[in-house]
């Protein structure tokens, strides 16, 4: 992952929120557009961290620089980008995102904010990788689209947490416990819980209890269709 800002205090923050992650390296960091650009070809990360207002060009301008390099040479591997930035305008945002950018976070924001968008990115990349032929919800999910019922989450839970205990859950369909849904999506128990009783409580997973050595029950979590 390569962190582009041009406040030296923010991106060292942010470096150091990405490699508390396992699975997650910081390879460099840029504090401007030309730099970002050199790091990138030399680099070549699967992400950019990047901010809009950059010194020398905007952060959009860095990225369409990073999709026309993919676009000339086929060889060239794509960088996924995830901006992090103060600006707030519609018309911005909108730029990022016919730039190609994954998503959008506004400063400031929280550790977590950062972290849930990351495992998005991370979960997301391995779905389009081990996908062959696509279905329509595989398609859905990859571009945002939700279904009617599935918005509106409780305060405290995170839509791109969510969607990855949904995943694990869709790629497990034996089912599995609070604990081992931690395991698969790299969170942790009380977190994977919260999201997998929220989704009981919705129907759209279902929970039975399988009794073991103990003879206390475990709770099983299984999605629903």
């Amino acid at each position: 992952m390569l962190v582009v800002d041009d406040d030296f205090m923010v991106a060292k923050l942010h470096s150091r929120y990405v490699s508390a992650m396992d699975g997650f390296t910081v390879v460099g960091v840029a504090h401007n557009g030309a730099d970002a650009l050199r790091a990138a070809e030399r680099l070549r990360p699967d992400l950019v961290l990047l901010d809009i207002y950059l010194p020398d060009m905007n952060g959009i301008d860095v990225l369409r620089t990073l999709r026309a390099a993919e676009e000339r040479d086929a060889s060239h591997p794509s960088t996924d980008a995830l901006f992090i930035t103060a600006a707030k305008d519609a018309t911005v945002i909108r730029a990022a995102l016919r730039a190609g950018a994954l998503h959008y976070l506004i400063k400031p924001f929280s550790r977590t904010a950062l972290q849930d968008q990351l495992r998005h990115v991370a979960s997301l990349r391995t779905r389009l990788d081990e996908l062959g032929e696509a279905r329509q919800e595989d398609v859905d999910q990859i571009f945002g689209v939700r279904p009617p019922g599935s918005r509106g989450l409780p305060k405290g839970l995170a839509a791109p947490t969510a969607d990855l205990v949904e995943r694990t859950l869709r790629d497990h369909p034996g089912g599995l416990s609070a604990s081992e849904c931690a395991d698969v999506g790299v969170l942790s128990r009380v977190s994977a819980r919260r999201y997998l009783e929220h989704f009981v409580s919705t129907g759209r997973a279902e929970v039975t209890l399988r009794y073991g050595g103990t003879g206390r029950p475990e709770r099983r979590y299984r999605w629903r269709g």
